[in-house]
């Protein structure tokens, strides 16, 4: 384990965080001029390598569509995970959601119709802790979102499903179903309306009071009676898409502070039944303190809900250019992530699509402006026949640029059949930064363990075995998730990790900005929950890549409330340090 360095700064300077980075802002460019520079790293050999382990590492998950012939929509879509430290040990576990068989006692393939909880033994080893951990839960599931949203010091786990949704509180490593009493089963208010089909949720505290709140997207108003008969050939049925059904507005939920919720969907400004939502991701676009969000939704317009800092939220998306593509066209948005790829502050909004469909890259033009930049950052025609579901930023070889992966698959089995150009199973994908404002396809030097075509869903990132870079989880649908070990040669990059005590009662700090500055190099992130698709990243610890750099020349940390600031000095790479408010 990496030597573990504690700051504990009492001296907080007070200022304007907007007001210190001014210096370092890029006057925004004309909407006509060049996106990038034509600079192309085709030829050159990246560094990275992405090794599944996961049956090494002990993961034995199938997950359990509950598919028996009939071809419900649901099966389809799902299901996620992502990296928790549930037990506070400081080792990212994973949680693996599952589905079931529709019919209560029918048959799973699988053997199994509970979610899976690994808990992280150190050296890249896991063991199932399901039971133990009070975890031996059944729905069907979609999605997962953790924080500790009671302010308790550990983590919780808010479940998405196809029907009720699950809060399951964190009790010393011991998990308790809350959803009742909290209020967050994502249940229309109106008795007898059937309870929604949740997809996504992020945990953010949108009103600036310290409690976190919850997001959950919703998709379509599907029950197996209201199923609806589609075909691809005129004769089978096939996987219908969300056109031949009816959206379902997303809600919002407010933390009350004492384990309860309020509903503040219509109050907030985001009640939207036209919305048929897959994917969230948060950001701060305006650079005012207040958590954004940024919508995917499927064949219907994208929604950007910018905070008006009174407990609403507006959405700018059509006139900020993120709604539809550039003729005009609703894409089938699922994933979606956001991240500065040149470090030069202006965000980039990515949206997995449909196959056919290629992948979007928003990107700022001005706060509340943006351009589809994907055919210039390269991404167009290798993304183009894949359907992309889990999309994420990580920084895969720590240069300090943010690198992109993919999770794609097809939601018809026999597409093939029908489409000859498209397959089922498809390949994830690794688009390397070339810090040139591409990003370029480097899928083909990777591993064959990571090529391997499968039905991809979930993305999300932790570093599993303390080496300091990341690796991915990768979830499939009916088949065993992929663990990527991320095996960088020894000394190529540095890093540093930056771990957040915020004051109580966000104590993991939500809505955080970090900047470092090391040389020329100058990178900000903002601590958040949300992005990919189903899934979660690990946010116990915040990686930060260096590249050449022996240190970071300086960090500075806006907390979320009262513009207060910490500002670090010179700090030795490759460890982590941690900082409280």
């Amino acid at each position: 384990m990496q030597k573990f360095f504690a700051l504990f700064l009492t001296g907080l300077l007070v200022y304007s965080c907007a007001e210190k980075e001014m210096e370092s802002q890029i006057a925004p460019e004309q909407y006509t001029a060049p996106s990038y520079t034509d600079i192309s790293d085709e030829s050159e050999s990246i560094a990275i390598d992405l090794v599944d382990i996961a049956k090494a590492a002990g993961i034995n998950f199938v997950h359990e569509n509950g598919a028996f012939g009939k071809k419900w929509m649901p099966e389809t879509m799902g299901s996620g995970g992502g990296f928790l430290d549930y037990n506070g040990d400081g080792l990212p576990d994973i949680l693996l959601v599952n589905s079931k068989p529709w019919r209560e006692g029918s048959y799973s393939s699988s053997g199994s119709t509970t979610l899976a909880l690994y808990q992280n033994l150190g050296a890249a080893k896991f063991k199932n802790v399901t039971n133990s951990a009070g975890l031996d839960v059944s729905l069907y599931g979609m999605g997962c979102a953790f924080a500790d949203y009671d302010a308790d010091g550990d983590v919780d786990i808010y479940l998405t499903a196809v029907g009720a949704n699950k809060l399951l509180r964190n009790d010393g490593g011991v998990f308790y179903d809350v959803t009742d009493a909290a209020r967050v089963s994502g249940n229309d208010a109106d008795a007898g309306v059937p309870p929604a089909w949740s997809t996504s949720a992020a945990w953010l505290d949108y009103d600036g009071d310290g409690w976190l709140d919850l997001f959950v997207c919703n998709y379509v108003k599907w029950t197996p009676e209201t199923d609806i008969f589609t075909t691809l050939d005129g004769k089978n049925k096939s996987y219908a898409t969300p056109e031949q059904y009816q959206g379902e507005t997303s809600r919002l939920y407010r933390n009350l502070g004492d384990g309860r919720f309020e509903g503040a969907t219509e109050k907030a400004g985001v009640f939207n039944p036209e919305g048929k939502s897959l994917g969230v991701a948060i950001a701060d676009f305006n650079d005012d303190g207040w958590p954004d969000l940024a919508i995917a939704n499927d064949t219907q317009p994208n929604f950007l809900y910018l905070n008006q800092r009174d407990g609403s939220f507006e959405n700018i998306a059509l006139q900020a250019g993120i709604a539809y593509d550039e003729v005009g066209r609703a894409r089938a948005g699922m994933g979606i992530d956001i991240a500065d790829l040149a470090n030069d502050g202006k965000l980039s909004i990515a949206i997995g699509n449909f196959a056919r469909e290629p992948i979007s890259l928003y990107t700022q033009i001005d706060q509340t402006l943006f351009q589809d930049r994907a055919g210039a950052a390269r991404i167009t025609r290798p993304s183009l026949l894949n359907l992309t579901f889990g999309l994420l930023f990580a920084d895969l070889d720590l240069d300090g640029y943010q690198d992109l992966l993919t999770a794609n698959g097809h939601i018809e089995p026999a597409i093939n059949a029908v489409q000859q150009d498209i397959a089922f199973a498809q390949s994830p994908q690794l688009f390397h930064n070339n810090r040139a404002g591409q990003l370029v396809d480097i899928t083909e030097q990777l591993s064959s363990s990571f090529r391997e075509p499968t039905v991809a869903r979930g993305l999300a990132s932790a570093d599993i075995d303390e080496d300091g870079d990341l690796d991915i989880l990768l979830t499939v649908n009916a088949g065993s998730p992929r663990l990527f070990r991320n095996d960088l040669p020894a000394g190529q990059a540095n890093w540093l990790k930056i771990l957040l005590r915020g004051k109580h009662p966000n104590q993991q700090a939500f809505g955080t900005k970090i900047t470092i500055y090391a040389g020329d190099l100058r990178q900000s992130r903002l601590v958040r929950t949300g992005s990919s698709y189903l899934s979660q990243s690990d946010i116990s610890k915040h990686t930060f890549g260096l590249g050449a750099a022996g240190q970071a020349d300086s960090i500075l940390v806006c907390w979320p409330t009262g513009n207060a600031v910490t500002r670090l000095g010179k700090t030795k790479a490759n460890q982590i340090i941690e900082i409280r408010q």
